[in-house]
């Protein structure tokens, strides 16, 4: 059992009136190395999830979606980071950080507990939706923000569309049994794919693309389970027929497995799923390649990677929100 639940003092930790620092050295905020979108919009998500946010957790939120919608332009694009000295040192784009961004406003527009919040976090999203990125990870945090929307409101056709186009850009799996994913080679996040497949299918009542969804994903607990724990693929990514590395395993790849585990129980009304979620909790407790925790028990920050030599004790925001949002659905769990 986990010896105290990590909550989200760590998140704290990293948290300011501007935003959510990106990287620590051990539980310590680097300040030189500013802010990012990404993480901001990944803390957005994990405390819009909770039901009853204390009032401390309410000023994240609100922190959150301020920073979010100053990063976004006119047009719906995103910059992603910002200095400690508040100075952009990039220009508006589609990247990874616009798919997030509209994660977090998705999901804080549909589950937030504050009213203002959501009615904010709804305008915001609402101007990202005019745009469509290139690359297929962005579509799919955008997808999952859109999910989280129709959930909330199903008669949203923006939404709608949103992970319509967003499935399309995934594509069907490989009829091969050996690499049935809709993709030529695992890199990060994978399971953010399957999870927005098996969203689309089961919010529109296409069955044809839910099973889709849950065979891909299927396939990837598979693919990343070793000797009934999770071992997942390194932060260098894995394509079929090339050597696989056991390290740098990364939490948001665990993350990413419990995420769309819950959304497959959700949509399959197959409550096996759930053992993906308790493997990925595991892993954070210790059930991985290293047999050792993922997490430090006294900060509640989560470890940056799993290595050759064990864990990487810096605790910076993404590896922190992989383990919180594992823990949420771990939580949720009946």
């Amino acid at each position: 059992m986990i010896p105290s639940p990590p909550g989200f003092r760590h998140l704290v930790r990293l948290s300011d009136d501007t935003g959510l620092f990106e990287h620590a050295r051990h539980a310590v905020v680097r300040r030189e190395h500013g802010y990012c979108t990404d993480d901001v919009a990944r803390g957005l998500v994990v405390v819009s999830r909770e039901p009853s946010p204390s009032h401390r957790l309410i000023r994240l939120s609100e922190s959150y979606l301020t920073f979010l919608t100053h990063a976004q332009d006119e047009s719906g694009a995103f910059r992603n980071r910002l200095g400690f000295d508040r100075h952009w040192s990039d220009e508006p784009g589609l990247g990874d950080w616009w798919g997030r961004a509209m994660w977090g406003l998705g999901t804080a527009a549909a589950r937030n507990a504050t009213s203002w919040v959501r009615q904010e976090a709804l305008a915001a999203f609402l101007t990202g939706a005019r745009q469509r990125s290139p690359h297929v990870r962005a579509m799919a945090f955008a997808g999952l923000g859109a999910a989280e929307m129709l959930r909330a409101n199903p008669d949203s056709a923006v939404a709608a569309e949103l992970l319509t186009d967003a499935a399309e850009a995934i594509g069907t799996p490989a009829e091969d049994p050996s690499w049935t994913w809709p993709q030529p080679f695992l890199a990060y996040a994978n399971a953010a794919l399957a999870e927005v497949v098996i969203a689309a299918g089961e919010l529109s009542g296409d069955r044809r693309l839910l099973g889709s969804g849950l065979r891909s994903l299927a396939w990837l607990c598979g693919a990343q389970t070793r000797e009934g724990r999770y071992s997942v693929v390194p932060v260098g990514g894995w394509r079929p027929g090339e050597p696989r590395a056991r390290h740098d395993q990364q939490p948001i790849e665990v993350a990413a497995l419990a995420d769309a585990c819950a959304t497959a129980a959700l949509a399959s009304g197959d409550p096996s799923w759930q053992e993906g979620i308790v493997r990925a909790a595991a892993w954070f407790q210790g059930d991985n390649d290293a047999g050792a925790p993922m997490w430090d028990p006294s900060t509640g920050g989560g470890y940056d990677g799993l290595t050759e030599n064990g864990p990487n004790l810096n605790q910076g925001a993404e590896s922190t929100i992989a383990l919180i949002s594992t823990m949420q659905r771990h939580r949720e769990l009946p």
